[in-house]
């Protein structure tokens, strides 16, 4: 079996990111792990496990949302709390116990109660419609905040003093609190009354007793049930975990012995910012990194040869035709996150030069961050860069201003908008955006993975400082020496089709070195070299 161990926290406590359905997304699901998992889970290779570690009490609707609702899993959280439903389930709030005389007031967001004219309760639901936070009020303050469980059941509840958490309750199916976490000093005690917790493996449970009645904080708690948990496992079995500071220090105590793979991504957990990780990356079977630059980079910050290491693109590619050569407009995508001022100033006032001469141009800045005003304050600061190089200002307004226009005279005056901002925060949002793209220009050190593998799936050249595996230098795209070279080089793929037309047929040559059966035969490098005897032959 191969276990899989996710990163998947929020702000790095031991819970999901769950949101109401209305809140605006500000991260990107998609991970490591999350691509792993699709690629075992659709093509059959190797039998796999998820080992959550986090309480995530709507993680059926995560799974759903990746496509791999079937995904066998563990829950720690769930042996804690001796649930053992599986599937989720329907969960009305009027079948649960309110107040006589209770008023539900429906807004576009959320259910509000209303008792004697006063704020009782609001109700909160996720984005498949079922409630999952009911906050309850005393004297217009928050006094208690109920989590539900996506398959039918108060999970947990928060008790608050003065607006303030004081200790989360962890609950059982029934309503009887098993664990109790306190906010002011982190310790957590267990009830007495049920001092057990539930292990299910392999369709066998066994009941046992935790340890102690009180831990220091909750990693004790979660490394005592995973431990007991790990022992139920078969020694040939290997765990591959997603390196990540809440869970890095605990892994190496209980996973020691046992068959390990490592996996980064991005800089999700740099080894430079973590000494202690060069000890658990020295006694890895193996460790996947996400690139080749990556890899580069962990072999320097750890300081030593690392011979058991591979790069495993978290994106598998696929043709993928774009729309661009459909469209009036030439799109050209230009990431901008975690640019620094004086580089986006350049950058801007280039690509302004470069409108002047060819009016089919259109520059669209590409950013992860979700902000409600980042789009405002993007096109603010290109207006200033644009005043700088004696540019038209308009060329960055916003859409509604241009709108705002009332006849045919003033639109014929107008200036038209020429640059925009793109907020893409999941992976779906981005493929929409990549195909209208004609041209993909990442300037920045580290250019995004995830763009790249897109672009070449696509068949969308791409121009960059960096050089990379997925950039080949005059034909897929172009490899800056100098920023001077930008225009021309954003110039020799919009003038006419024909470089266009053989970065496309380069790109798809590419395609071909990562695709879903490229990326399971360098699993199986993997897991042939730490010895795993679970790998099957990959589904045709």
């Amino acid at each position: 079996m191969l276990y899989f161990i996710p990163a998947w926290y929020q702000q790095n406590q031991w819970c999901e990111n769950e949101q109401s359905w209305w809140s605006r997304h500000m991260h990107t699901e998609f991970d490591d792990t999350v691509k792993q998992i699709q690629l075992f889970h659709r093509s059959g290779a190797c039998p796999y496990h998820i080992i959550l570690l986090s309480f995530t009490p709507n993680f059926r609707h995560f799974l759903h949302r990746q496509g791999v609702y079937r995904a066998p899993y563990w829950s720690c959280f769930d042996a804690i709390q001796e649930v053992t439903r599986k599937k989720a389930a329907v969960l009305s709030f009027h079948n649960l116990k309110w107040p006589e005389k209770i008023e539900f007031i429906y807004s576009m967001f959320a259910v509000v109660a209303m008792l004697h004219k006063k704020k009782y309760a609001q109700i909160d639901f996720g984005e498949d419609g079922n409630p999952i936070r009911i906050d309850l009020y005393q004297d217009e303050k928050l006094s208690r905040r109920n989590i539900y469980d996506d398959r039918g059941f108060l999970a947990s509840t928060i008790l608050y003093e003065d607006g303030k958490p004081v200790h989360q309750d962890y609950l059982t199916e029934k309503g009887i609190w098993k664990m109790r976490a306190f906010y002011k000093d982190g310790h957590v005690q267990i009830n007495e009354k049920c001092p057990e917790y539930l292990l299910q493996h392999q369709n066998e449970m066994q009941s046992r007793r935790f340890s102690r009645l009180s831990y220091e904080n909750m990693e004790q708690v979660i490394c005592e049930v995973l431990t007991s948990y790990v022992g139920l496992t078969k020694k040939q079995d290997v765990f591959c975990a997603a390196m990540h500071e809440r869970h890095a220090g605990l892994l190496k105590k209980v996973l020691g012995n046992r068959k390990l793979i490592l996996s980064f991504y991005e800089d999700r957990y740099p080894a430079a910012d973590h000494p202690e990780s060069l000890k658990i990356i020295e006694e890895a079977d193996y460790v996947i990194v996400d690139s080749e630059k990556n890899v580069r980079k962990i072999q320097k910050d750890s300081e030593i040869r690392i011979e058991n290491i591979i790069a495993i693109p978290p994106y598998d590619s696929r043709v993928d035709s774009g729309i661009s050569q459909q469209l009036d407009v030439q799109k050209i995508l230009v990431p901008i996150d975690g640019m620094e001022e004086e580089k986006f100033g350049h950058l801007i006032r280039s690509l302004g030069e470069y409108l002047l001469v060819n009016k089919a141009a259109r520059i669209y800045l590409f950013t992860r961050r979700a902000e409600y005003v980042r789009k405002q304050n993007v096109l603010e600061q290109v207006r200033g860069e644009l005043q700088k190089a004696g540019l038209e200002e308009g060329w960055a307004a916003e859409k509604e201003q241009e709108k705002s226009l009332e006849n045919d005279l003033e639109l014929e005056e107008s200036v038209p908008v020429r640059f925009f901002v793109e907020q893409c925060i999941d992976e779906l949002a981005v493929s929409k955006c990549m195909r209208e793209q004609r041209v993909l220009v990442d300037v920045r050190e580290i250019p995004e993975l995830y763009l790249q593998i897109t672009a070449i799936s696509m068949g969308i050249p791409q121009i960059v400082r960096t050089e990379t595996e997925f950039v080949e230098h005059d034909r897929n795209g172009i490899v800056l020496r100098s920023m001077v070279q930008l225009p021309d080089a954003v110039n020799y793929y919009l003038d006419g089709l024909k470089n266009w037309n053989q970065a496309m047929i380069c790109s798809y040559e590419l395609v071909k070195e990562y695709t879903t059966e490229k990326l399971l035969e360098k699993w199986k490098e993997v897991m042939d070299s730490v010895g795993a005897d679970l790998y099957s032959t990959v589904r045709e």
